[in-house]
């Protein structure tokens, strides 16, 4: 249906509003209801599209079209079951329309009902002429079942009847990729280019295949025909400089960054990769120089304060990288990660009460790593605070069973409060386990080991070795 480009030029739609302002009533013809109601709904005015149906019905009472665009409006509106009983009422008119069928079926996917809206497409089908529309409709349904094997057929299906369908294309690959049939989707997209070899997308995807499995010569190769089909192609300009980062070749990604900013406005993303590669070739302050165009760029993009955060930890300036990971946190305060280098820059600091607490809030994220367990143990018997760290080892002995780290510990500890039988009962286990390890352990607990007692058992099981 041809829409409304200037309402100047346009009499229905000028005929229209002059009938609003005057309050008189005019007469259109049941298209040019159809062409104003789906301008305003284009232009986002809906209530003058409600207006315009409104009289359109009342003119054209037993009009389908318009009382389809109803349907769409009530959709639109979430009057899902009133949409619904009017498209049962247009079935028994017109059994043979393909729209009634399609609108049923984005009911039932509104619904949930995802199965039912397929069977409703799958009616559709019978009378539709665009069939690949339809078959996409499909697609997407099976995608919302998780269903990736026959949502791809689907897709695939829709792309025979329109091959120059980009959207069924980048689906069908999204199949593969949620299947993790990198080869199928290589093979998928090689048959596609064949039949069309000028298809910029289908060799950028091609290319993002063989990036996922690693062979980046041949990633760089259909990158470069994309590059060659479309010059201003700035996806496959950053998907080029990705790869030639995978390839250490770090100042030639640069260029290619730096191209797609050239080609568009620049995005926080091409600054955090650039930052990246100055930090391989040894540069630092160029890295942090892009890294803090990074976070100009996008204050929000936890991973440039994170960049910032690992280069001045790297440098050892713990003050500056403390500053910049609290900004990740204040952006992602679930990220265990986050929480983890919080812990270990309060450490290097001596602040040992927060360096606690962050790892706390770690094990409180689900971080079961041992490494957490352990580090926050020695925070603990560092601050005297003995019996926790007792219980945060005994939670993770619930996980590791059998770890020296976990049982010389348990024993030390159990000394340091005077609880000998559990000590010597957790020193046996550990010197059974890893006779070696004490000689670590003695470090952490000097004052332990210099017991006669302790010190007789440690000789006792080396004399057994």
């Amino acid at each position: 249906m041809e829409q409304f480009s200037d309402r100047n030029d346009n009499i229905p739609l000028s005929k229209f509003e002059m009938m609003l302002k005057t309050n008189s009533v005019c007469f259109f013809d049941s298209n040019e209801f159809e062409e104003i109601i789906l301008f305003y709904v284009d232009n986002g005015k809906f209530s003058l599209a409600k207006k315009a149906l409104l009289l359109g019905l009342s003119q054209h009472p037993t009009s389908v079209n318009l009382k389809l665009i109803n349907v769409e409006l009530l959709i639109l509106d979430d009057k899902l079951d009133l949409a619904e009983k009017i498209l049962n009422q247009l079935q028994d008119i017109e059994p043979s329309n393909d729209e009634i069928y399609i609108q049923m079926a984005t009911i039932h996917s509104k619904k949930g009902n995802h199965v039912k809206a397929v069977e409703a497409l799958q009616t559709a089908l019978i009378f539709a002429e665009d069939e690949a529309e339809i078959l996409s409709m499909i697609g997407m349904e099976y995608l919302y079942l998780d269903d990736f094997d026959t949502a791809r057929f689907n897709f695939a299906k829709s792309l025979d009847v329109e091959f120059e369908n980009y959207s069924s294309l980048y689906n069908v690959i999204y199949c593969y990729d949620m299947l993790n049939q990198h080869d199928e989707a290589v093979n998928y997209l090689i048959k596609y280019i064949d039949k069309e070899p000028y298809s910029e997308i289908a060799w950028h995807q091609l290319g993002r295949q063989y990036y996922i499995l690693e062979n980046y010569k041949k990633a760089i190769d259909a990158f470069e025909y994309s590059i060659l089909i479309d010059e201003d192609f700035i996806g496959a300009h950053l998907e080029k400089a990705k790869t030639l980062e995978a390839l250490s070749k770090y100042e030639e990604a640069i260029d290619f960054y730096i191209k797609t900013m050239e080609l568009d406005t620049p995005t926080s993303f091409a600054y955090l990769r650039i930052g990246k590669c100055y930090e391989k070739l040894k540069e630092p302050q160029k890295a942090i120089d892009f890294y803090n165009k990074t976070v100009n760029e996008d204050p929000l993009l936890d991973k440039g304060w994170l960049a910032l955060t690992d280069i001045f930890i790297k440098t050892k300036s713990y003050h500056k990288a403390l500053i910049y990971i609290k900004k990740a946190l204040s952006i992602d305060e679930e990220n265990n990660l986050y929480w983890h280098k919080f812990a270990e820059i309060n450490l290097n600091l001596n602040l040992f009460e927060e360096a606690s607490q962050a790892y706390y809030k770690c094990i409180g994220l689900q971080d079961d790593r041992l490494e957490v367990f352990i580090a926050l143990a020695d925070v603990l018997h560092f601050l005297g605070e003995f019996h926790e760290a007792i219980q945060v080892l005994l939670d993770a002995r619930e996980i590791y069973k059998e770890d020296q780290d976990i049982f010389y510990r348990l024993a030390c500890l159990h000394f340091l409060v005077q609880k000998d039988k559990e000590g010597f009962f957790f020193l046996e286990k550990s010197l059974i386990l890893d006779i070696d390890y004490q000689k670590v352990i003695k470090k952490l607990f000097p004052t332990v080991f210099a017991r006669k007692e302790v010190n007789y058992l440690v000789q006792k099981y080396i004399s057994l070795q």
